[in-house]
């Protein structure tokens, strides 16, 4: 029985955060395809997309998974990400898995910011 498509993901992540390229590779599919919606970039196959990891300046981020939801092929991670550079951007990746490897992964990142006091009356505050 292939493995459900939330542990193909935290597996993923996991071998890239540990620089563990050839684990990494294994999980994901040749067609390989990643995309990064607000910066407008698509990464097309498993080499570049390893390639851009291995190279990240300063080294990949640290992350720490929040949440990891699955449904049918889909994977959703919600993490916190935490840079060389000391910033924190909290991060939802959306991953498609078909036989027990990504074929497609969605990145979304936004920096943490100041909850506007306007609103205050109608929130509860929480610390992720």
């Amino acid at each position: 029985m292939d493995p459900g498509p939330a542990d193909v993901a935290e597996r993923l992540w996991t071998a890239m955060t540990a620089g563990d390229w050839d684990t990494a590779g294994t999980l994901i599919a040749d067609g390989f395809v990643q995309e990064w919606p607000q910066s407008g970039e698509r990464i097309v196959g498993r080499d570049d997309a390893l390639a851009i990891n291995r190279d990240f300046p300063g080294g990949l981020p640290t992350m720490r998974f929040r949440r990891v939801s699955e449904g049918g092929d889909l994977a959703v991670m919600e993490t916190e990400l935490t840079y060389a550079d000391g910033s924190v951007y909290h991060g939802v990746s959306i991953l498609e898995v078909r036989d027990g490897r990504v074929m497609k992964e969605t990145d979304y990142f936004a920096e943490p910011f100041p909850a506007p006091g306007w609103r205050a009356q109608w929130v509860e505050r929480f610390t992720p």
